[in-house]
């Protein structure tokens, strides 16, 4: 088999993993913009792309693959004390270190480095490798009968968000709800529960520090952080 090639990479305003939505879609204000590889910076390769309205990105997770098979993991939003089967989930440790993720294409940009796709909806850190870009076929690829298994219980298991608004105004107007999305998500590990440990998500070049008691999260501080 050849080995994978990558063809691109995603800028996003997230530098670490921490934060990032566990699955695409979940945050649609979210936008990335993929930036080709020069051997791949070709406009004849997306003729036809802006007929599109979705996009599927096979990607690259960085950092965490492992050495041995592991035919169970322990899933963050099942509290990380139930095991299930590595292929029943969306975990990260598996064989092979690829992600899938549904895009919303925003537009195709021409700049000096080639044709750029911006996209909404990503669930991916910044300079995240790409491998590859494939249509959305809603016709094909969406099932109105399938079931989400273990995972329906934890669809809507959001916080409730107390942001400061002296704090929120540190983001410009268009982040803000992008901000509070992700606090609502609860980037934390969902076996960690002391109400007094203060967390820190990185975003637009800020880190947001916050705690939780309950389903409540409070927004405490917020210090500038650079992007990677």
């Amino acid at each position: 088999m050849n080995n994978l090639k990558v063809i691109a990479h995603i800028r996003t305003e997230f530098p670490e993993k921490f934060g990032v939505p566990r699955q695409s879609g979940l945050i649609p204000g979210l936008t990335g913009r993929i930036v080709f590889e020069p051997e791949y910076r070709s406009r004849d390769a997306l003729k036809g792309i802006e007929e599109f309205t979705h996009l599927w990105i096979l990607w690259e997770f960085e950092g965490v693959q492992t050495e041995s098979f592991n035919a169970t993991v322990r899933p963050p939003r099942l509290g990380g004390n139930e095991t299930k089967g590595v292929f029943a989930t969306r975990s990260p440790f598996r064989p092979n270190p690829i992600g899938l993720s549904s895009v919303k294409l925003e537009r195709v940009e021409e700049t000096a480095d080639g044709p750029v796709l911006v996209v909404s909806g990503i669930d991916m850190r910044d300079n995240t490798p790409i491998f590859d870009i494939k249509p959305y076929l809603a016709y094909a690829d969406s099932h109105s009968e399938a079931s989400n298994g273990f995972a329906e219980e934890k669809r809507n298991d959001e916080l409730e968000v107390v942001f400061p608004k002296n704090l929120l105004q540190v983001f410009e107007p268009e982040r803000q709800s992008n901000i509070i999305e992700i606090l609502k998500q609860d980037p934390r590990p969902h076996y960690q529960e002391d109400p007094e440990r203060i967390y820190g998500v990185a975003y637009a070049g800020k880190n947001v520090r916050f705690k939780v008691c309950g389903k409540t999260l409070t927004v405490v501080e917020i210090n500038q952080k650079l992007l990677n």
